[in-house]
């Protein structure tokens, strides 16, 4: 149930004609999140892989953004825009908590989701499809993970009756946080070949210093923040991947795409 309310929630997938879930299960889904990762860059994979069969890889790219786009319901990319007003243009605990919850969209949000999608698909318009699919897959669902750590380390910054989505996430058992784990890793483990497996320092950086910025700001996280810290956190991941490409071929090994391709 808890599995089936995670991808009700973060999906806007049928998934609710399955059975009608309770409303309790949905305070322990975050555990699941990186799961749910399996399914949205699963999807964003297989568009992109057949997109470029016909079309550039820079066009297939943006496809499989718009896809998991479509699949979320931009359930993310809202709680990016909300952060980045809150965190913009408020100051204290209190304004900053008032301006995320406004649904109204200001200038740090527009230009904070203009920054973040030029970012993403300049980051990997470029390289070989291949290696954009494994990056895809790998860094959706480790993000995930990340940012679902959110929960253990700070407290709730609301009140639940002024949550948006009226829930407050349960802190995770010792054995939610392993199936975390386990769904986090799984894709790095089994499609990232090792000389990549640094760039999970990217995202653990991330989610540090966001952690700090939320604890000082806010005292805590809230909705909005969690959805933040998966985008960021996956940037960071795609970012990481593109700075070990370069440094190999500028410093290294100039055939190392080819030699990875191989």
């Amino acid at each position: 149930m808890k599995i089936l309310a995670a991808f009700i929630f973060f999906t806007r997938l049928p998934f609710w004609r399955i059975r009608e879930v309770p409303a309790e299960y949905f305070k322990r889904i975050v555990p699941y999140w990186p799961l749910a990762g399996w399914l949205t860059g699963g999807i964003m994979v297989g568009t992109l892989w057949l997109s470029a069969q016909v079309l550039p890889i820079s066009i297939a790219w943006l496809l499989a953004i718009i896809s998991r786009l479509l699949v979320t319901g931009c359930l993310h990319e809202d709680g990016l825009a909300d952060f980045f007003d809150g965190f913009g243009g408020g100051t204290t605990r209190e304004r900053t908590l008032a301006i995320m919850k406004d649904s109204h969209i200001g200038s740090y949000g527009v230009i904070g989701l203009i920054v973040y999608f030029l970012l993403l698909f300049l980051l990997l318009e470029n390289l070989p499809l291949k290696l954009v699919c494994v990056l895809v897959i790998c860094g959706d669902c480790y993000s995930k993970f990340c940012a679902s750590q959110i929960i253990n380390y700070l407290p709730y910054a609301r009140k639940e009756e002024d949550s948006k989505a009226k829930v407050v996430y349960d802190r995770m058992t010792l054995q939610e946080s392993l199936t975390g784990l386990v769904c986090g890793l799984l894709p790095i483990v089994v499609f990232l070949p090792i000389v990549f497996w640094p760039v999970m320092c990217f995202p653990l950086l991330t989610f540090t210093a966001l952690c700090r910025l939320m604890k000082r700001r806010l005292q805590g996280y809230t909705g909005d923040c969690c959805g933040a810290m998966f985008l960021l956190c996956e940037l960071s991941f795609y970012l990481g991947a593109a700075i070990l490409l370069y440094t190999h071929i500028r410093y290294g090994n100039p055939d190392f795409i080819n030699t990875y391709l191989k």
